[in-house]
């Protein structure tokens, strides 16, 4: 399970988008006129004008899951986690619909919500990446959803070019681990299977670490490319 957020201006050229693909459903909803797509957008639209001085109100999260995850998700269980995302997320008293498509092999909804709230007030979006991360995270350990694929157990002899060289830094990394009891121990042993460890900096005194990079055989990757 991935959720992917976007903001935007425009509630009408969201909705034309997520109700435009083949077979596209609306699931669940509340404070929205199910009707034509400039109906539902005058809905969201009358909302917004409760706070207009907001440049982006509208609020678009794609949720993807696993396709092993499919023959379970049924409507009402991907809107059952669907909303219960948002409610972890604190997009609560609000316009809302979400939609779900079935143009690609791996499940996914829309949520298109106001983020002007019912009285008026602005969803805070702080922090909201990292919660997303969290939020996501937690349901599927809760409803025992399809992780990502063991990359160590992945035969990197069929892969080529940048995707084997991730592939065998996750595999280095993994390894690297369990000898090391320090960074610099964990550095030397990467280093002996061929990876570069490196710093990068927020700042050019390179006195703020904003992350991690690992390099091999000329390819880089960040460091949450890697451990994920």
């Amino acid at each position: 399970m991935i959720g992917k957020l976007k903001k935007g201006s425009s509630f009408g050229g969201c909705i034309r988008y997520v109700t435009g693909k083949d077979e596209a459903k609306i699931i669940a909803s509340d404070g929205v006129l199910l009707g034509t797509n400039a109906e539902m957008a005058q809905s969201f639209e009358l909302q917004r004008q409760l706070n207009p001085r907001i440049k982006k109100p509208v609020g678009h999260i794609a949720l993807s899951f696993k396709p092993e995850d499919k023959p379970r998700l049924t409507d009402e269980f991907m809107a059952k986690i669907a909303l219960e995302y948002m409610q972890m997320m604190g997009i609560t008293d609000t316009q809302f619909i979400i939609v779900r498509h079935h143009n690609t092999d791996n499940p996914h909804c829309h949520i298109v919500y106001n983020r002007i709230k019912n009285e008026g007030k602005l969803i805070s979006d702080r922090n909201d990446y990292r919660r997303n991360e969290q939020v996501t995270k937690a349901l599927k350990s809760k409803y025992g959803l399809t992780c990502g694929t063991d990359k160590s157990n992945t035969n990197t002899r069929k892969l080529r070019n940048a995707e084997r060289a991730k592939y065998e830094i996750h595999n280095a990394v993994k390894d690297a681990l369990k000898g090391a009891d320090s960074w610099q121990k964990f550095k030397n042993e990467l280093a002996k299977r061929g990876v570069l460890l490196e710093l990068v900096y927020k700042d050019k005194e390179r006195t703020k670490v904003q992350g991690i990079r690992f390099c091999k055989d000329g390819y880089s990757f960040k460091g949450t490319q890697i451990c994920r």
